[in-house]
């Protein structure tokens, strides 16, 4: 045995690379008064006080584990020296650990496993991803900020020791206790995310812990069940395992925990745990690596650290001989500093006091391991402690910024591990039929809620195999998300026979995006991969991941991350796929774009207050920045004393918004093709002009409302019989009949030739007196005429086919009625005065529903978030997921203000800001900004300089719009404008 031992030493002192010279990881720098505490402390002890220090035992602040009272006893009674806490909730934490600290003589040194954050150990509370996930993010910029972050809150909780980072190299796939606690199986990976989390912790004042030495990483075995072996090489395991540390262990590095493991090879003997192995902690760890900082053991309660001490007790396993401490005994021997979790703290503390009378255990040797505890306590402030302020303790420990660095982290973690088609980010939605159809035992609805962001995305199901694969033949592309528990990482992550059979079948009739929502680890259950076009790796099922997957497969984001661990043989180590941003808007939480999500409660107080004084029943709020929408929100009801309230699928009637979300980007379009010019008269696009009076206005004049036109005209009134004053029967019917087809309601059909009468009644009505500003609608219903006969096409089949379909705008049309069930439409008005009945689903405005519901003018319905999108693509120059609409001079010149000068202060169809004091904005947006409203209550508005849209959709017009426009009167659209520019933090 000796003899093995000795060629081990030779073995490992010829093929480790010897540590350079490393200073003391607990030194600080006012280092003459550290060790004055030090040694004054130390000095002050007796000797059982003294070892005392050397243990941390296990407090649950739930109330299971060892009772308080018992707890109590060993700090009261044996001055043990620290807490290691597991389970519980923040604020009982924080008032269980001012208790125990006041009945400490010296303040106890506090450790928690809070690999992830604290919520691995503490219900609500903030958790980071796994180190897996982390494991594929590149920026370790972002490594180091999280261990920072984590760090922080670590502090904030009185926690000193954080049992991180794990620095294990996963390189064995069935590991139980791993897994996704790995950065992964690559070494310099593996190295470089630990240093970067471990000088993150450890810039925040509390001391990192690399785990567990030599190395877990490379076994299939519980080592909370048993004692796993691993039977590698000394050479294997100074190549590989040992990696990290040296570099770790260089720059810093606090402390190291020693693992439970069977190590042959470097033990020299089989069934020797390493946490008790003088070979291993001595030898290795403090002469060869250099060490000098904390050394804590494994649990000491691990199954086989007993078992292998109490036979060797006097070479008498007896069981009338008393072993107890004799674990703790052995593990000092050993070299260790701290007993973590001892079975029998008391009769720990007597084994080794015993040993030091006996002469076992020098001065010197107790003194070191003491002195640094001491140290250690000394630099994270225990020498001048203070109990933790439990004010705003669980609003600290959940804070903005760590909400915005788990959205960073997961966004540059997701990977596109294969994309065979190049498919991926998803173009051309126009030509798309997409299903989503979920797999696994958790919830996939975030991911699919946020994919009916992007583009019309059907959920798929059933109960068996072939009525799905039925299903699914009427869609092009299918959308598969495997869901597995992200409750713990070491939750299932494997498929089932059943859902592998399945995803094989779909996979074999189906265009198919694959997105594993768990640890990469479940690409090894894939027998093949041929018919799987794409992969995507999510590492977690957070709803955050969810959202941001979603966001990828539709180019609001790039793919950055790449894989941690090789999956079997389809998938290696490091294959990433590297997408762009297609610049489709993306969602977020305000501090990403450099806002503030507390002022914002401004804008949720304005419109409570809106819908609290009835001055509409309900609303939708979009704000986005930088291409990411931050504020989402519904407020109120569908009408006063409905039930249903407004959701985020829910359409409004957009009213005059119409003109800058329908026939604007058409006329746009023909003028970017030559086909007209702002200074073509209307002479020359309409024939039956030639002759009138407006044969000379051109479309700049009378599309910055600068023509001498009329503001509008009252067609429907003289429709109306002029006793009852409801629809004459000489214009209308109440069912679809030869010549009546224009169907204003569903018991409302229009005599077809009225619609030639409009037009006629426009292009021959007086212009105003005089040239001066002022708001017209008739530009819109002439364009029309206009747009209509040049495409021979109908306006609302234009604008899906040029606009709507591709921008994925599907919540965006005409006469939604039609296709759409009244619940996710919201009513408009009571009509008592042209139509006599509710208005849902059929325009409000009487001109445009005299059109078939489909003018110029009015009649398109659409929810915020499309109406977003339409306004971020004017915003964007003209350049939208990853298609150019117009040219970036396009957008330039209609966004101009041509008639400053004579107090018009109009663009080409957008409304401008004022150019005084009143006006449609709340006279804090740039005047480049541009937007327009609607009559119902919706609002829109852009701003180049901020990159701030924003959008408000209302039906201020229920139950009726006579009376006082109280939206206008009380300014609430500028004043939730005017609360988001005072949000700006940036």
């Amino acid at each position: 045995m000796h003899k093995q031992i000795s060629l081990v030493f030779i073995f490992l002192t010829t093929t480790f690379l010897v540590a350079q010279h490393t200073t003391n990881p607990l030194l600080t720098e006012d280092t003459v008064s550290q060790q004055k505490w030090v040694d004054s402390v130390y000095n002050s002890l007796s000797l059982n006080e003294k070892i005392a220090q050397l243990y941390m035992v296990q407090v649950f602040s739930n109330g299971e584990g060892p009772s308080k009272n018992d707890v109590l006893d060993l700090i009261k009674n044996h001055k043990i020296g620290g807490i290691i806490y597991s389970k519980g909730g923040p604020k009982r934490q924080a008032i269980l650990n001012n208790q125990l600290q006041e009945q400490a003589n010296v303040p106890l040194l506090i450790g928690m496993d809070a690999e992830w954050g604290l919520s691995m150990r503490l219900d609500s509370t903030f958790s980071f991803p796994w180190n897996m996930t982390l494991g594929a993010v590149k920026n370790n910029q972002l490594i180091e900020q999280t261990g920072r972050q984590i760090g922080e809150h670590c502090k904030r909780l009185g926690v000193h020791f954080n049992f991180a980072p794990v620095v294990d190299i996963n390189t064995n796939p069935n590991n139980p206790i791993i897994g996704n606690r790995s950065f992964g199986e690559d070494r310099d990976n593996v190295t470089n995310k630990a240093l970067a989390f471990m000088k993150g912790i450890q810039s925040a004042g509390v001391l990192a812990n690399a785990k567990h030495f030599p190395g877990h990483g490379d076994t299939s075995s519980d080592s909370h069940k048993t004692l796993p072996t691993v039977d590698f090489s000394a050479k294997r395991i100074d190549s590989i395992e040992l990696y990290p540390y040296k570099t770790l262990i260089k720059e810093g590095l606090s402390s190291v925990m020693v693992a439970h493991l069977n190590i042959p090879s470097l033990t020299g003997e089989n069934g020797l745990p390493s946490s008790i192995s003088k070979v291993i902690i001595n030898d290795i760890l403090k002469e060869r690596l250099k060490f000098k900082g904390l050394i804590f053991t494994d649990a000491l309660t691990m199954k086989g650290v007993s078992e292998y001490v109490v036979p060797r007790v006097d070479g008498n396993s007896s069981s009338s001989i008393d072993t107890r401490g004799d674990v703790d005994l052995t593990a000092f021997l050993a070299g260790n500093d701290v007993m973590l979790m001892s079975e029998d703290v008391p009769s720990g503390i007597n084994k080794i006091s015993e040993a030091y009378t006996k002469g076992l255990i020098s001065e010197q040797r107790l003194a070191h391991s003491v002195k640094k505890v001491l140290q250690a306590k000394y630099k994270v402030g225990l020498h001048n402690y203070k109990p933790i302020n439990t004010l705003n303790l669980v609003e600290d420990l959940n804070r903005i910024k760590d909400d915005v660095l788990y959205e960073m982290l997961i966004e540059n973690a997701i990977t596109i591990a294969k994309d065979t088609p190049k498919q991926l980010p998803l173009r051309h939605l126009e030509t798309k039929k997409i299903a989503y159809v979920k797999l696994g035992d958790d919830n996939g609805d975030a991911f699919y809620n946020e994919l009916k962001k992007y583009t019309d995305v059907h959920i798929i199901s059933d109960s068996n195999l072939d009525g799905l694969i039925s299903k699914l033949q009427n869609y092009n592309t299918v959308i598969v998300g495997f869901h597995k528990s992200n409750d713990n990482p070491w939750k299932s992550y494997k498929f089932s026979d059943e859902e592998l059979t399945w995803l094989y079948e779909i996979t074999r009739t189906n265009n198919v995006i694959l997105n594993i929502f768990a640890k990469p680890y479940a690409l090894m259950d894939l027998k093949t991969v041929t018919n799987l076009e794409s992969v995507i790796v999510s590492y977690q099922n957070s709803e955050v991941a969810q959202q941001k997957s979603a966001q990828l497969i539709f180019g609001a984001i790039p793919a950055k991350g790449v894989l941690p661990v090789s999956t079997g043989e389809f998938f290696k180590v490091g294959d990433g796929i590297q997408t762009n941003s297609l610049q489709r808007l993306g969602y977020s939480i305000p501090e990403r774009v450099g806002m503030s999500s507390y002022a914002l409660q401004k804008v949720d107080s304005i419109a409570k207050h809106a819908v609290n004084e009835k001055m509409t029943p309900g609303i939708q709020l979009i704000v986005a920045r930088h291409g990411k929408v931050i504020y989402n929100k519904n407020f109120g009801k569908h009408t006063y004393e409905g039930k249903e309230v407004v959701k985020f699928n829910d359409i409004y009637d957009v009213a005059s918004l119409t003109k800058i979300v329908a026939t604007l980007p058409l006329l746009m379009e023909l003028e970017e093709k030559g086909v007209v010019s702002l200074d073509t008269k209307l002479s020359e696009i309409l024939p039956s002009y030639k002759n009138s009076n407006k044969k000379n206005v051109t479309l700049k004049k009378m599309l910055s409302h600068y023509a001498q036109l009329k503001p509008w005209i009252p067609f429907y009134y003289k429709t109306l019989d002029s006793v009852t004053k409801k629809p004459s029967s000489k214009y209308y019917r109440t069912q679809k009949t030869e010549g009546f087809t224009v169907k204003v309601t569903p018991e409302l059909y229009m005599r077809d030739d009225y619609k030639d009468s409009i037009n006629s009644i426009i292009k021959d009505t007086d212009l105003l007196s005089r040239l001066r500003y002022r708001y017209s609608d008739l530009p819109y219903y002439i364009l029309k005429q206009y747009i209509e006969r040049y495409y021979d096409k109908p306006l609302d089949q234009l604008v899906q086919d040029h606009f709507y379909r591709s921008l994925g705008a599907n919540y965006t049309m005409y006469n939604p009625a039609e296709t759409i069930s009244n619940k996710h439409i919201v009513p408009s008005e009571n009509d008592d005065y042209y139509r006599f009945e509710t208005v849902q689903g059929y325009v409000h405005d009487m001109g445009a529903a005299m059109q078939g519901g489909v003018g110029g003018h009015a009649g398109i319905f659409s929810n915020a978030n499309d109406i977003a999108k339409i306004m971020q693509l004017f915003l964007q120059k003209g350049f939208y997921g990853g298609k150019r609409y117009f040219k970036s001079e396009t957008l330039d010149k209609f966004n101009t203000c041509y008639y400053c000068e004579s107090d018009n202060r109009r663009g080409i169809g957008f409304d401008k800001p004022q150019l005084g004091d009143v006006g449609p904005t709340c006279g804090c947006v740039s005047m480049t900004s541009f937007g327009h409203s609607g009559f119902t209550g919706t609002y829109a508005w852009a701003d180049p300089e901020t990159e701030i849209v924003y959008v408000f959709m209302a039906n201020r017009t229920y139950p009726t719009s006579q009376g006082k426009n109280m939206l206008l009167r009380e300014n609430i659209r500028t004043n939730i404008q005017e609360a988001i520019y005072n949000a700006i933090i940036d």
